[in-house]
């Protein structure tokens, strides 16, 4: 059994490398040896290292309240180090690793406001987008995606965005392009959901503006296919016979698949026979 440690039992000596170094640097005009001066960095930093790897010992161990502990040590006690900002960054870690995401946003972007020029901004900014995206993550509890208010996805699509734009070469591109495409099809999703309501209410042009928003606004989403059989099946309603044609063609033409069943059942229910897909030419 792991015995939980203290925060820093030696302290003393921690706070002594601080003393030391403020001593230093309160002695300007005074002749000091360089030897000294580097010396005493020297151990400033190897105690904010040893102080560091000692929180994640505890982090790594998932003693949460242990690390947070240590890593809030590590920034009051070596404020001037590279440790203490990446204190900052595991004490937001813990808050992830706590599904505690609104909490974990705040403090990556608190992170950032402080940091602007630190190479790991770009860790920040990825983990915000991981945490908006977890937050928005469907349980049982809840109603469907597509129901529930889209705050959240639209944080996390806007962030997303950024990132991707941003950071074109990140290493953490392709768990970014994954994120982004699930919560490009939740906000399209939701507005066929609201069309579908209108359609329901017999609010056709709503219908249609609602369905004319989603393909402008989130192009790529990968449900233009089932968008444009909405907006077919709601120009049938509207008595325009000649423009669902033309969509349901389209969809037949353009994406096939399973709403290009769809749009061929309303072309044959309508007494239209589907034109023949077009072949793509061939390559001379």
């Amino acid at each position: 059994m792991r015995v939980t440690k203290k925060p820093f039992a030696r302290s003393q000596r921690h706070l002594g490398a601080i003393l030391a170094i403020g001593a230093l640097a309160g002695l300007a005009g005074c002749e000091i040896q360089p030897s000294m001066a580097s010396s005493a960095t020297l151990t400033y930093t190897e105690d904010a290292h040893a102080a560091y790897n000692e929180a994640m010992e505890s982090y790594r161990a998932k003693e949460w309240e242990d690390a947070r502990a240590l890593f809030g040590e590590v920034r009051r006690l070596f404020a001037y180090s590279r440790y203490a900002r990446l204190a900052e960054l595991r004490l937001a870690d813990i808050e992830f690793e706590q599904e505690r995401f609104p909490e974990a946003v705040s403090a990556y972007r608190e992170f950032i406001q402080s940091h602007r020029t630190d190479r790991d901004v770009e860790y920040a900014k990825y983990r915000i987008c991981k945490s908006l995206y977890r937050d928005i993550d469907d349980t049982f509890v809840l109603p469907p995606a597509e129901e529930r208010d889209q705050a959240t996805t639209m944080e996390a699509y806007r962030e997303l965005r950024g990132f991707l734009r941003n950071y074109p070469k990140s290493r953490y591109r392709v768990d970014a392009n994954y994120m982004f495409e699930v919560v490009l099809q939740r906000l399209v999703r939701h507005e066929l959901y609201v069309a579908r309501y209108y359609l329901r209410a017999d609010a056709f042009e709503a219908t249609i503006a609602r369905i004319d928003y989603a393909l402008k606004t989130y192009p790529l989403s990968g449900l233009d296919a089932e968008a444009l059989v909405l907006k077919g099946e709601t120009l049938l309603k509207m008595k325009k016979r000649n423009e669902a044609r033309e969509l349901f063609q389209r969809v037949i033409d353009e994406h096939g698949g399973p709403f290009g069943v769809v749009a061929r059942n309303f072309l044959e229910e309508m007494g239209e026979t589907p034109a023949a897909v077009k072949a793509t030419p061939a390559t001379p």
